[in-house]
């Protein structure tokens, strides 16, 4: 799982936004870190990928810099969806990732395998217990061409992204 961290691209994506946001003022480190909650070393460690960042923080940064988490992952070059919601939707999220694995005629043992997990993981991202990992959900994401913010019950307009 770590291994994909490299494959995600989003420490290029969030030093440029902070450098070159819609406010069209440099934002530092610490003022992106002071807003979502955290010091600003941990904020450095997203930007240069040393570290996982949290679907809690990840919402909290794209909602910061007004984009789509689509965007901060690399899915999508568009950077803001109409209609966005600003928090997941727990709810919506666990029964997305039902439909997307049924959609696929998978089992939850077949998806585990395909992420690299163990069953008991994606039963709890189903029956709701845990929010889905930021790693398994840009795998979901690259692998069946799918909108995070869709997954995460942000957007409900946006399921499939353009190749």
């Amino acid at each position: 799982m770590i291994d994909l961290v490299k494959y995600m691209n989003y420490g290029e994506k969030l030093k440029n936004l902070r450098e070159y946001n819609n406010i069209n003022r440099r934002v530092s480190q610490k003022e992106v870190a002071d807003a979502i909650g955290i010091k600003r070393s941990s904020y450095n460690q997203f930007e240069q990928q040393y570290d996982i960042i949290p679907i809690k923080r990840l919402n909290q940064i794209a909602n910061f810099f007004n984009v789509s988490i689509d965007y901060i992952l690399d899915l999508t070059q568009e950077m803001q969806y109409k209609n966005n919601n600003d928090e997941i939707n727990r709810m919506l999220a666990k029964e997305r990732i039902k439909e997307i694995r049924k959609d696929n005629n998978l089992t939850q043992k077949e998806l585990a395998k395909i992420l690299q997990t163990v069953q008991p993981v994606i039963a709890n991202y189903e029956n709701g217990k845990n929010l889905v990992a930021t790693p398994f959900l840009y795998d979901l994401c690259k692998r069946f061409n799918l909108s995070a913010d869709y997954l995460l019950g942000k957007n409900n307009n946006i399921k499939y992204l353009k190749k």
